[in-house]
């Protein structure tokens, strides 16, 4: 360190572990909400003053140098105790009177949203939601980086330093083409989908990772189909217009079955499906208060959707 006497800022320190995420200064600039410029200068502020090259850049790449990645530790763990003092600086505030900032993937958002936002309106009126709609692994990046409070997701994930809060089961259902064979079954047992053109999420959706699962416990392999769609209502689509097959969660099928001529069946028990759940920073010191939120969340969706309250 050129200069004993520099104690690093909160913002540099921020900006560090968010570059060395993501690798990306205009996107480790959008999760703090700062501008790429604002992040660049704390980042050099940083670098200036332990005299260290944390991150490299080139006009191809960025990436964390070798001392970068020794440091990125200790940053880290900077960032979470300061987090943890300022909820505790908090005391006994209550999240669910402010602001708070909710994520969801994108095969819970569209399904569930209507029914929570307005149940939520009324149990908790002096609550302002912020939501973001993202993938599981861009929702968990943002809740460690402070950028997110909470997020509803399917159980499990990898959740290091954060805390689960099971909510919620559904199953899975068959979409098929108008007219197949299948159509209106009850007892489909999961084996049926290796001779069907499984039609699948991009990569980074994990209804994608779990249509995939549930063919490798039935021992087959998929057949996936050539067509990939980058949302739950594109796949709906597709498969409304011949193009294979795919499962929709219990929750997407009444605003699926309702916009497109689809062909419904369900699978032989046990029915292969998922879990939802609510996870946050397990530093935020807010347990209390999001278990609270959970179980309101949990019955409100289960007012209005055919799932399993877990607990």
């Amino acid at each position: 360190m050129t200069d004993k006497s520099y104690q690093p800022t909160l913002a540099g320190l921020r900006a560090f572990a968010a570059v060395a995420e993501k690798q990306h200064f205009g996107s480790a600039a959008s999760v703090l909400g700062v501008s790429q410029s604002t992040l660049s200068q704390a980042l050099a502020g940083l670098e200036s003053g332990l005299g260290v090259r944390l991150i490299e850049r080139s006009t191809r790449r960025v990436f964390v140098t070798p001392e970068g990645r020794q440091l990125l530790p200790h940053a880290r763990a900077v960032i979470e105790a300061v987090d943890a003092f300022t909820a505790a600086v908090a005391g006994a505030s209550d999240p669910l009177q402010g602001s708070l900032r909710l994520g969801l993937i994108p095969t819970v958002a569209p399904y569930v949203l209507p029914t929570v936002l307005a149940g939520l309106a009324v149990r908790l009126p002096t609550l302002t939601l912020r939501v973001v709609e993202d993938q599981t692994e861009r929702l968990l990046a943002a809740l460690r980086e402070g950028a997110l409070d909470a997020a509803l997701i399917a159980l499990p994930a990898e959740t290091g330093g954060l805390t689960a809060i099971p909510i919620y089961d559904e199953d899975f259902v068959l979409a098929l083409p108008p007219g197949h064979p299948l159509s209106g079954k009850r007892r489909v047992p999961p084996t049926a989908l290796a001779h069907l053109p499984l039609l699948l999420l991009d990569e980074g959706h994990c209804l994608r990772d779990q249509a995939l699962d549930v063919c490798r416990k039935a021992g087959i392999r998929a057949e996936v189909a050539n067509t990939r769609a980058a949302s739950l209502a594109t796949a709906v689509q597709c498969v409304a217009g011949g193009l294979g097959v795919t499962l929709i969660p219990q929750s997407a099928v009444p605003v699926e079955a309702a916009r497109s001529r689809l062909g419904l069946a369900q699978f032989a028990s046990p029915r292969p499906g998922r879990r939802i759940g609510l996870v946050f920073r397990s530093s935020s010191g807010r347990e209390v208060p999001y278990r609270r939120l959970a179980a309101m969340i949990g019955e409100l969706v289960s007012s209005d959707q055919h799932v399993r309250l877990v607990g």
